[in-house]
């Protein structure tokens, strides 16, 4: 029997996700963001989100849209970036970061996706984050208000190792290339850094798709996120403005006059 899992609006997609929810969402800078959910979120005003996500996003795009309304009481990610509103309201006090090492993090999820509650690692032996300390959330008058753990270390075969714990979310909110409707998903290049991994760790995923078909039309090697781990799929609409892709940081080199053909501009 087939399980249709589309969902047509995603308002109705992400309407049981409460205030206070922990919530992994996908992408890596603004490559592969769940957009249209986002939005979605964003007017719903559902707040005290704990969300885990390898950035925040910038100012006005992505999860920035999130934490600029005062949505996001806590993150866990592994980069600030250009975000100078993330940097402000923690340094201020107002928001709760973890900040992880990038694959350290890669590995939390997978490992919460994959039923495993822990696992050792030498990234951050040796460094604040094994002996704790590390400010989480700053007091109104700059002090440590919560600071982090020290970790677990162990020894294995004469090198020094920390455990880290798997994380699981309530919820999670990605983005793909194409999707089927049994949730069967494909991401196109870095997209895929982080979404397949926010999509295990989601007890409740949620997924954006570019183009919907039907079951069958992914082949097997195709499949980069089989549907077991998706539960909800939500077709992108043509011109939804959430839907269009920004790039993060545009970069160019000054046009030299005379120039054609390999290196120039035209």
């Amino acid at each position: 029997m087939s399980v249709d899992k589309v969902v047509a609006r995603a308002a109705d997609a992400i309407a049981d996700i409460a205030r206070g929810s922990s919530l992994g969402v996908g992408g890596f800078g603004l490559c592969g963001v769940p957009g249209v959910l986002i939005d979605a979120l964003l007017a719903r005003g559902t707040g005290e989100l704990r969300v885990v996500s390898n950035n925040c996003g910038v100012d006005d795009g992505g999860l920035g849209l999130l934490l600029r309304r005062g949505l996001i009481s806590r993150m866990t990610s592994s980069y600030v970036g250009e975000n100078k509103e993330f940097a402000r309201q923690y340094l201020s006090g107002e928001l709760e970061v973890e900040l992880v090492p990038q694959g350290t993090l890669a590995e939390r999820l997978r490992a919460g996706g994959s039923g495993i509650p822990a696992f050792y690692t030498p990234a951050g032996v040796g460094t604040p984050i094994a002996d704790g300390g590390l400010a989480w959330r700053y007091g109104a008058d700059g002090s440590v208000a919560v600071a982090s753990p020290p970790r677990e270390t162990r020894t294995f075969d004469g090198r020094e190792y920390l455990l880290e714990e798997a994380i699981r979310t309530d919820f999670a909110l990605v983005r793909a290339a194409v999707g089927d409707r049994q949730g069967n998903l494909r991401f196109h290049a870095s997209a895929r850094n982080f979404n397949p991994l926010v999509a295990m760790a989601g007890r409740v995923t949620v997924a954006e798709v570019e183009e919907l078909v039907e079951p069958g039309e992914l082949g097997p090697d195709e499949i980069h996120l089989p549907g077991v781990f998706v539960q909800r799929v939500v077709p992108v609409r043509a011109g939804d403005p959430a839907a269009g892709k920004r790039v993060e940081r545009r970069t160019v080199r000054a046009r030299q006059e005379g120039t054609v053909g390999h290196g120039s501009d035209t």
